[in-house]
């Protein structure tokens, strides 16, 4: 069974709106964190690519919510692999309410990436580089190495 990758994240005041619960919008933020720490911690030389010529596109990105976050709850992004195909990186994202030893599934989100080349006459698909194909493997529920 994969595991996930855990980004830990304390909400605060100014995350929230007039009503006192989490703007929706923040959630669609901490999925780009989650995947931003999971790169810096499981696939670095990729952050050093992204200088160069690859560019990781955001063709696909969704939150459906299930119950309300507020300000001083302490939530987990639990990132997960979908599935890879071509040059696209599918992923699961479960945002998890932690409270006394208690967990409450608050989102349930999702995000496909595409790996793009910068060229000459504009991006041009690429593969998923070896890095971040072996950072994601760990977390691809069908244990699946070469994606499917």
């Amino acid at each position: 069974m994969a595991g996930h990758f855990v980004h830990r994240h304390l909400v605060t005041f100014d995350e929230t709106n007039l009503v006192g619960n989490v703007y929706f919008a923040h959630y669609v933020r901490w999925q780009g964190h989650c995947r931003e720490r999971f790169l810096l911690d499981r696939a670095p030389g990729v952050i050093a690519q992204l200088s160069g010529d690859l560019v990781l596109v955001t063709v696909d990105c969704a939150v459906e919510f299930y119950a309300e976050g507020f300000a001083g709850d302490q939530i987990e992004i639990r990132m997960g692999l979908d599935r890879m195909t071509g040059n696209r990186a599918a992923m699961t994202f479960d945002y998890v309410r932690c409270r006394d030893g208690r967990e409450e599934l608050l989102a349930r989100g999702r995000q496909t990436v595409a790996c793009m080349r910068r060229a000459a006459h504009g991006l041009e698909p690429m593969p998923i580089p070896d890095e971040l194909r072996a950072a994601l493997v760990p977390f691809d529920p069908a244990g699946t190495p070469a994606g499917r």
